[in-house]
């Protein structure tokens, strides 16, 4: 069954995700084009999974089936440059074969819509009613380049141009900065070295080669799947490391002392220099399973906090409102107003380094700076694969978090638990076949308790 979830639709390669199913999904997405009057033209890319140039050609070919032009990207890319594009380049839809963090088994397709972002339910359930409605259309390959309807470029450059304007790169030219990168095996490659191109900061890569299996671990920036970006941060005397995930768009760092930092962490702390630093007056975007530290930078500066469903599209949807100057979600993905209201792993860290320009500070000064404001809220989140939530009625019953009253409900997305200074949320993935349970508090020891109690909660499901 073809279905759309949280971002794209993604499926195991030779079983659900196949050249058939994939011609399927371009002919109705083709078919979105021509019926609601957008440009004539796509942009198309891919990551460095298994298949992924031949699935992108593939794509290609029915859209050149259907007389929709195409420019093909040349190389292995991450999704915000097809987002760029979208957006900046007058394409009618943007096209990115990826099946993101998850493991190498999966493959995917994401829909980024003429305004930059990615596209949301309602788009993507047109697109759903589409399917099978028509035999898909295909052209040759080779006689679509002859007759020019498909055209393989390069994209990167551009996109590069941006950033460098988007910061102030003279500034951040002069951090003497030791950082060390873990690509996992994705398409991060070294934008941020040719951005930056500074002869005062020194970045390395590890797992910066094409490896379709991704060494065995899922590209997704998790502490667990960084042990020897941890191991060589701490040992080589790095200021620190950066991990982005298979396709480029989200991030985690390593400190210098071996510490994870997560997004929980990375998006209060960009909102910080995104309202102070840059002079924004908007809000913060975050989504239902976003740290309580979010919402109290938010509130220290006087600017709304936006909390949202699981899945980008709907931070997206903030920026398009205008209402937010940065916005994130608890994997890792983070955006900026004036930019493309979407994540990007790359910008994520040139804006960091923004921030350590402005305020002459390292990783660490700058952390220590908001915990000493903010204190410490500690935040968990496990994946079980066996666990199921058909039903959420029962768990209404619960009334205490380890002894705490329960002050609210949130049913958004999954179900949370919400005490005065702690929380505990239930979700089934959208993109893989597990379910997440999230905890925050103030104390690591009273966070993994809630995680032990959503696991009960779990098993009784």
């Amino acid at each position: 069954m073809i279905k759309f979830g949280t971002d794209g639709w993604r499926a195991v390669i030779g079983e659900e995700f196949t050249f058939q199913n994939l011609r399927i999904v371009s002919q109705a997405i083709a078919d979105y084009l021509k019926k609601n009057n957008l440009a004539n033209r796509v942009v198309v890319g891919y990551d460095r999974r298994f298949l992924s140039e031949e699935f992108a050609k593939d794509v290609s070919c029915v859209f050149a089936g259907n007389d929709v032009k195409v420019v093909l990207s040349d190389i292995p890319i991450p999704t915000p440059i097809v987002s760029f594009h979208s957006l900046y380049k007058g394409y009618g839809l943007g096209i990115m074969i990826t099946a993101s963090h998850n493991p190498a088994k999966f493959n995917g397709l994401k829909i980024k819509t003429n305004d930059g972002g990615a596209a949301d339910k309602k788009i993507t359930d047109s697109v759903e009613r589409l399917l099978y409605r028509r035999k898909p259309k295909w052209m040759d390959f080779n006689t679509a380049i002859k007759k020019r309807i498909i055209k393989i470029s390069s994209l990167t450059k551009d996109y590069e141009e941006f950033l460098k304007r988007f910061v102030d790169i003279n500034r951040i030219k002069k951090l003497p900065l030791k950082i060390l990168v873990d690509n996992m095996y994705g398409v991060g490659d070294k934008f941020i070295e040719r951005v930056i191109s500074s002869k005062r900061t020194k970045i390395d890569y590890i797992h910066n080669e094409f490896n379709p299996s991704f060494g065995g671990i899922p590209p997704e920036p998790i502490r667990d799947n960084l042990l020897l970006l941890l191991e060589k941060v701490k040992r080589e005397g790095y200021d620190f490391g950066v991990a982005l995930d298979g396709d480029a768009d989200r991030l985690a760092l390593i400190n210098r002392k071996g510490d994870f930092i997560d997004a929980q962490v990375l998006l209060p702390l960009l909102a910080i220099h995104m309202i102070k630093n840059r002079g924004s007056s908007l809000g913060i975007g975050k989504t239902v399973v976003g740290s309580n530290l979010i919402d109290e930078v938010a509130l220290s500066f006087g600017v709304p906090c936006y909390e949202t469903p699981v899945g980008f599209k709907y931070i997206s949807n903030l920026f398009k409102e205008n209402l937010i100057s940065i916005g994130g979600e608890e994997a890792g993905g983070i955006g900026f107003k004036d930019y493309i209201p979407e994540r990007d792993g790359t910008a994520s860290l040139i804006m960091l380094l923004e921030f350590m320009a402005y305020e002459g500070k390292d990783l660490e000064g700058l952390l220590n700076m908001m915990w000493r404001k903010y204190g410490r809220w500690f935040y968990k989140r496990v994946a079980l694969h066996t666990a199921n939530l058909k039903n959420y009625t029962h768990f209404s019953l619960t009334k205490e978090l380890l002894g705490k009253k329960i002050e609210r409900v949130d049913r958004k997305d999954g179900i949370k638990f919400i005490t005065k200074d702690s929380w505990l949320m239930l979700r089934k993935s959208g993109t893989e076949p597990i379910v997440r349970i999230y905890a925050e508090s103030r104390s690591l020891k009273e966070t993994w308790e809630l995680i032990e109690l959503g696991k009960k909660l779990l098993k009784k499901s």
